[in-house]
């Protein structure tokens, strides 16, 4: 076996394997060889090359997504480290685990006006879990550091960053190795709390005729069956849930923005619940959270395991357990309470369904009429991953098959890394991925196309309406030189080139018959991964996203 000689690098190396650590992205450079050398000479660990930091880390961050594992990430000093912040920051606040391993000079190098320098130590601590700045001389020290970073990213369930220096030479190896390290095993450092008095929670749901029921971004297949059902059946619970919930039941409202954005103000009042209950990551619906801003209910319980945001400035009380615990001891002390606020609300979703269908019908070839057109055409037990922006918000609004899992960067909602976590999740689950993006989002990562790891279904569907169609429906829109090139980012910009560049097969569609028949191409092709991309009406896209829900009444 071949290891760096380096006794701070073997540390690293040994404790990351001795933890299970064994899935690394390595991003090519100098300063990081003896960590390189160490983890791709070991057949324990599966490696893989992306240049590009931030993309490499975003291909981590699908990874861990899937496997719910920590991801390694490693590379050389200097700047090449700031391009995991983003994904960094995503990690933080969808609670996915990554460990930052960064090589770094030496501390009496920093600061002197030496190359590719920067100061490397606690770079990342306002959404770090944990801080590991190592020292250049191996000591029990280091190696606790080592093994509680781990240890963090995988139980607190977020990013952590280990820096280490070393001092050249860099790529000498010995046969042997040279340290001894200390392997801790884990203290538990969950402060879950029991239910406790769960019975005078019990009390006020039993005395609540209004419940709401309003989930977030979460795992598939995470709240069991029966909760489900019972939730369903009961007249005075409304469950909300989006695309990126992956929770369904047919008496459940997926749709919220289609249901709420129409109410007047008296609707609103009369749909105000006196108990919220959440969990789950972020909610993508700005109506919803502008509605329980304005009409808090007087109780909001949320469910989670780590984190209780005050997302409505209603929060009352935070159940550190995790939703499938709570629903088991609560629901059984729960009583059957009447109540007309399930029937009220499922037939306003009975409407708006009608209304819906009516104005899909005819409206002209557009993003709403392509959203529809291509959720419907997703295959069964596939995995759809959506990027941010105006594609996740379009979403929300059609239905989608229940055995399709959905993801979306929703921690920070940022544009910049969508397609690397698509392609990481698609390396790391084998199910059809297809990854949906606008034109603007996959422009901006379009280095996560410089992967030798894609697998060959692979398939992203990007719509180009020519620029950043979001911020045409946002207050503040006109048509103007200002508002084209700052705002929207007018471009005239096509993906055929990369495609060719990458190795992708590439094929357009901007009508609705080659669109129905470039779908049926796109399933149908296996033998690389490919683009479809579709084009649609710049300046009419907002406006008929808008009399949408004019009409829906």
């Amino acid at each position: 076996m071949i290891y760096p000689k380096i006794p701070l690098a073997q540390s690293i190396i040994q404790i990351c394997l001795a933890k299970g650590i064994t899935t690394i992205i390595i991003s090519p450079g100098s300063r990081n060889a003896p960590l390189t050398i160490g983890f791709v000479s070991n057949p324990a660990f599966e490696c893989y090359s992306i240049a590009d930091e931030r993309a490499a880390a975003f291909f981590a961050l699908g990874i861990a997504q899937q496997t719910k594992q920590p991801v390694a990430l490693v590379c050389t000093s200097g700047s090449a480290l700031l391009n995991y912040y983003p994904a960094f920051a995503e990690a933080f606040y969808s609670q996915i685990p990554l460990i930052v391993i960064s090589a770094d000079r030496p501390q009496s190098k920093i600061d002197i006006g030496d190359g590719q320098t920067i100061r490397q130590e606690n770079v990342f601590i306002n959404h770090s879990l944990y801080n590991a700045n190592l020292n250049e001389v191996v000591s029990k020290a280091n190696d606790f550091k080592i093994n509680e970073a781990i240890d963090l990213a995988l139980h607190k369930k977020g990013p952590v960053h280990i820096n280490a220096p070393f001092e050249e030479p860099l790529y000498e190896t010995v046969s042997e190795l040279s340290v001894d390290v200390m392997v801790n095993g884990f203290a538990n450092l969950n402060t879950w709390s029991t239910i406790e008095n769960i019975s005078e929670f019990a009390t006020i749901w039993n005395n609540s005729t209004k419940k709401m029921i309003l989930v977030g971004v979460n795992e598939p297949n995470l709240i069991n069956e029966k909760t489900i059902a019972v939730l369903a059946q009961d007249e005075s619970v409304v469950v909300m849930t989006e695309t990126t919930s992956n929770v369904y039941h047919p008496s459940f409202i997926n749709n919220i923005d289609t249901i709420i954005t129409p109410f007047t103000n008296e609707e609103f009042e009369d749909f105000r619940p006196e108990i919220l209950v959440t969990f789950g990551g972020m909610i993508v619906s700005k109506r919803i959270k502008a509605f329980l801003r304005k009409y808090k209910p007087k109780h909001h319980w949320h469910i989670d395991t780590l984190r209780a945001y005050d997302t409505f400035n209603a929060l009352t009380k935070h159940f550190e357990v995790n939703p499938n615990t709570f629903f088991e001891v609560f629901l059984p002390l729960t009583e059957v309470v009447k109540s007309d606020y399930f029937e009220k609300l499922e037939a306003v979703k009975l409407l708006r369904k009608q209304k819906h269908e009516i104005y899909l019908a005819k409206i002209q070839f557009s993003d709403f009429k392509v959203f529809e057109k291509v959720i419907q055409s997703l295959p069964k037990n596939s995995q759809l991953q959506i990027s941010n922006s105006s594609a996740i918000r379009y979403a929300q609004l059609i239905d989608i098959d229940p055995s399709i899992e959905v993801y979306c960067n929703r921690g920070t909602s940022g544009i910049d890394g969508s397609t690397s976590t698509a392609i990481g999740a698609a390396v790391a689950n084998k199910k059809q991925t297809i990854f949906i993006t606008g034109d603007i989002g996959f422009l901006y990562d379009s280095n996560a196309l410089w992967n030798n790891y894609i697998p060959k279904n692979f398939k992203i569907i990007l719509i180009n309406n020519g620029g950043g169609g979001i911020f045409r429906i946002l207050p503040g829109h006109e048509e103007s030189p200002v508002f084209n090139t700052f705002f929207e980012t007018s471009h005239g910009l096509t993906a055929e080139h990369l495609a060719k560049m990458y190795g992708f097969e590439y094929s357009i569609a901007n009508d609705e018959t080659s669109l129905e028949n470039s779908l049926n191409a796109l399933y149908a092709q296996n033998e690389k991964p490919s683009i479809l991309e579709i084009f649609t009406p710049t300046l009419e896209n907002n406006s008929i996203l808008l009399q949408y829900f004019k009409e829906l009444v």
